[in-house]
């Protein structure tokens, strides 16, 4: 029997999945009930000094929608509105009734030393099993220096991991922004500081949209708007982009986030090199409860492919990533039409002929192709809404 079990250093996992630093993190009963219901373990929603100001503005969430499914996340929400000392005690309490969960405390502070550290003393004598550095946060914190303002440059990222690791009795994981031009130089800057692990990525920053009739951009803050995080299911392949190249730059621990939907996007994510993932905005948009499915289904998954727990699964897909230079190009693919399921719409072969190729075209009913002419780019394959090209 295969098991989602998994370790990294000495905190035990339950199963891979964590809930992310964010709204479902941010009240201690809520951590409860998500702990009850089976997550292992959940990254608190950003803790800061007392002193820090958070004043939220409203509505502050948007998203981008198509049939009733929301595919993009955007928000402007700030951090943690609890204190230190009602986090001190929510920790305890989580702790003393789910003692076989995983807690991450994460943090972040003005660019000061004594602020860093004071923070990570502080919750050195609390129960947590590991640090979250939040270095990237792209909204209202870049304006007050911090979040996104530190993980864009990589002396202040290393500086500040510096100050915590003196410190810190806890392993210590930064949080990547990909609002970068290159994550690996960030990646690399807090891994020669001594960082124990990677959380990649956080939210990348965007503009959800605009009322043309207003011409209000989104979300409306009494007909004014910011630039805010964006999330969900859009960004995977951002996200498992990052964390592919977080994984060529170092073999630490990496905790994997962004768009992380159902258990297939958690293996996908493993499969790259993430050592247990990070949920959010699909648990914003459909609750908790997911939980159930994700672990049913990736534990499902492994025993089907004969795999004991998640660690078996890591860096299988890794290791098929390759420069674009080493790929092979000697092979011809060409796309193969299935008549049963064809419509002989004729949208490949507009398609075909508008992007250069007219490889394609429709003679007596039937969708023919010129391979002299197919270059084997697969576009016909995926514009076509009945999946009836193939390429082989």
């Amino acid at each position: 029997m295969a098991t989602l079990k998994t370790k990294i250093y000495n905190i035990e996992f339950e199963n891979p999945f964590l809930l992310a630093s964010a709204p479902p993190t941010a009240r201690i009963d809520s951590i409860d009930k998500a702990f009850k219901m089976g997550w292992g373990g959940a990254v608190l929603k950003t803790i800061t000094p007392d002193n820090l100001e958070m004043i939220e503005a409203s509505p502050r969430y948007a998203a981008w929608k198509a049939n009733g499914k929301i595919y993009g996340f955007e928000n402007i929400e700030m951090l943690s509105h609890l204190t230190v000392q009602e986090w001190l005690d929510g920790i305890a309490y989580l702790k003393a009734n789910h003692p076989t969960k995983v807690i991450i405390a994460s943090i972040m502070a003005p660019v000061i030393k004594e602020e860093w550290q004071k923070l990570v003393k502080t919750f050195n004598n609390s129960p947590i099993d590991a640090f979250e550095l939040n270095f990237s946060c792209p909204h209202g914190m870049p304006e007050k220096g911090i979040g996104m303002a530190i993980g864009t440059h990589p002396e202040i990222s290393a500086n500040i991991t510096t100050w915590v690791k003196e410190v810190s009795e806890k392993p210590v994981f930064v949080k990547l922004s990909p609002n970068v031009s290159n994550i690996t130089e960030i990646t690399q800057a807090v891994v020669n500081a001594k960082a124990d692990g990677l959380s990649a990525i956080n939210t990348v920053q965007s503009l959800m949209g605009v009322d043309l009739d207003t011409f209000e951009p989104q979300p409306n803050v009494n007909g004014t708007s910011t630039f805010g995080g964006y999330s969900g299911i859009a960004v995977k392949p951002i996200g498992l982009r990052c964390v592919a190249q977080v994984r060529q730059t170092t073999d630490l621990p990496i905790l994997g986030i962004g768009g992380i939907a159902n258990w297939h996007d958690a293996a996908e994510y493993i499969s790259i090199g993430a050592d247990v993932v990070q949920v959010c905005t699909e648990v914003m948009v459909n609750g908790y409860s997911i939980i159930k499915p994700m672990c049913k289904g990736l534990l499902t998954y492994l025993e089907d492919k004969g795999f004991d727990s998640p660690a078996d699964l890591k860096n299988k897909a890794f290791i098929k990533l390759t420069a674009h230079k080493d790929l092979n190009k000697q092979r011809q693919y060409y796309p193969y039409i299935n008549d049963e399921t064809c419509l002989k719409c004729g949208k490949c072969v507009t398609i075909c002929d508008e992007q250069e190729h007219s490889a394609l075209s429709k003679e007596n009913g039937h969708i023919d192709l010129d391979k002299t002419k197919c270059i084997g780019c697969s576009l016909c394959s995926l514009v076509c809404s009945q999946s009836a090209i193939k390429m082989r």
